[in-house]
């Protein structure tokens, strides 16, 4: 089952799952979050709680995208209180991507980086045995909810940055109950839109260029996520593609496990606080830009990825300068 998150034509929020390719709203549910805490009070699943409250009428999908009313398939009444944020050199292409944009920046005889370093670690012990605990990943803030970007809508590139590019990649959604214990809603697919010439000119710049928008959904996937996931990413340009990328996920194109990740998000008390929402990346498999691809405003961003449904779509637009200063009391 699949949820998606989206406005109705009096303007009010609704909630509805896809079934075989239908959108059928649920009765009463204006979030996943309020589902989601029901589910949880009610001990049964998220598609459980989901298929109690299905409605016998659909909704047109279609027109919901095209009309702009699509949301993302999670959200917290608070946004503050959603956190984003990530992990990279998680997949087995993305060490390599990693390593072309260094090599772009610092010529092709630079000693081998530090991603590369970490992603090999990763590979030797990022998928523990059973009851076990393998090593730590990379890890990354990129903002709260205020960050992200219904699918559909525009991602703002600002002014002072050096670029923009997408990070096509699957986020896990959690909520934390009354108890402060980290329940995976599902998944969904996320563009995590980052600045990879800022990180490429020295690593220690990458939090710089995560302070970004993002885009999650359409739709959240609940249940396990299968072993191997596979589409297609693709950059549009005055309608027509400039490139296009494989996009190859699941723990069998990873060299970490996803209980190995979310370890060592969780087990910080901060990201415990029941009430909380989390939407955590969990890095890219490919990058246009290791690809030589220099993206400018007015590009779109597709990731098609069938096993989440429609694909996510979103125009990358140039803002103009915000002025601000800083005052003293």
């Amino acid at each position: 089952m699949r949820l998606v998150q989206f406005m109705d034509e009096s303007g009010r929020r609704r909630t509805g799952a896809v079934v075989d390719g239908v959108l059928r709203p649920l009765r009463d549910v204006e979030r996943v979050y309020d589902l989601a805490l029901a589910a949880i009070a009610n001990k049964r699943s998220l598609a459980a709680e989901s298929e109690s409250r299905l409605e016998n009428s659909s909704v047109d999908y279609d027109r919901i995208a095209a009309d702009g009313r699509l949301l993302p398939p999670v959200d917290h009444p608070e946004p503050a209180r959603f956190w984003i944020t990530g992990t990279g050199l998680t997949h087995l292409g993305s060490a390599d991507a990693r390593d072309k944009m260094h090599e772009l920046a610092h010529g092709s005889d630079a000693d081998m980086t530090d991603s590369m370093k970490i992603f090999r670690m990763g590979l030797t012990g990022g998928k523990p045995a059973a009851g076990e605990i393998g090593v730590q990943p990379e890890w990354f803030f990129k903002g709260v909810g205020t960050c992200v970007v219904p699918p559909g809508q525009d991602l703002p590139l600002p002014s002072f940055a050096l670029a923009g590019g997408e990070e096509a990649e699957i986020a896990g959604l959690y909520i934390i109950d009354p108890e402060g214990t980290p329940w995976r809603l599902g998944y969904a697919l996320g563009n995590e839109f980052s600045d990879q010439v800022t990180e490429a000119i020295n690593y220690l710049y990458l939090a710089h260029s995560k302070l970004r928008v993002c885009s999650i959904g359409p739709e959240l996937l609940l249940g396990d996520l299968p072993d191997d996931v596979t589409g297609s990413v693709r950059v549009h340009r005055d309608g027509k593609p400039i490139w296009e990328g494989e996009f190859l996920s699941g723990e069998s194109n990873m060299s970490h496990s996803i209980r190995n990740l979310e370890h060592y998000h969780f087990r910080y008390d901060m990201f415990r606080r029941p009430g909380d929402l989390h939407a955590y990346f969990f890095g890219a498999p490919c990058l246009s830009c290791a690809h030589g691809i220099k993206t400018q405003s007015g590009d779109e961003f597709e990731i098609d990825v069938p096993v989440f449904g429609r694909p996510l779509r979103n125009v990358m637009v140039a803002e103009p300068e915000r002025k601000f200063a800083v005052k003293t009391l």
